[in-house]
């Protein structure tokens, strides 16, 4: 399947497109909040070995509908070193299948669902990883490349 190209900004509201990337690895995460407890270790886990997927011609690109203010601070406080990008409309988030039902403590509610989508140097959805663990998906997806 090819993947969707989309237009949106980061934490420093630098406009990311997905074409833009075309001839490298792409790891597209789906996240539900800036600065919670999962989704700053996944965060963090992403940091942490990045090197290892520049190494691989990979970008990993973080996407949540949280605002650009709020990606900012989110990235300043972890010492972010790739893109977030702000969905605040929620327009890619849902194009990728990434918005659906979610429970917490007994509730029902719509929200981001925790989806990476690995996409290959020709622009193809290679494998789509879905509820996945944020403590050990940045090496899973290493892992996958």
């Amino acid at each position: 399947m090819k993947a969707k190209d989309f237009s949106l900004p980061d934490q420093d509201g630098v406009i990311h497109k997905l074409s833009d990337y075309k001839g490298k690895w792409i790891v597209l995460y789906f996240y539900p909040k800036d600065d919670t407890p999962g989704c700053t270790k996944e965060a963090c886990g992403f940091r942490e070995i990045s090197q290892e997927f520049k190494n691989k011609n990979a970008v990993v690109l973080g996407v949540s509908k949280d605002s650009i203010e709020s990606h900012k601070k989110f990235s300043d406080k972890y010492h972010l070193n790739f893109p977030i990008l702000s969905d605040v409309d929620k327009k890619v988030i849902q194009e990728y299948g990434a918005w659906g039902e979610k429970k917490f403590l007994g509730k029902t509610f719509q929200g981001t669902l925790r989806n990476t989508y690995l996409i290959d140097p020709q622009g193809q959805v290679k494998k789509k990883f879905e509820k996945v663990n944020p403590l050990t998906h940045p090496q899973e997806i290493l892992k996958a490349i």
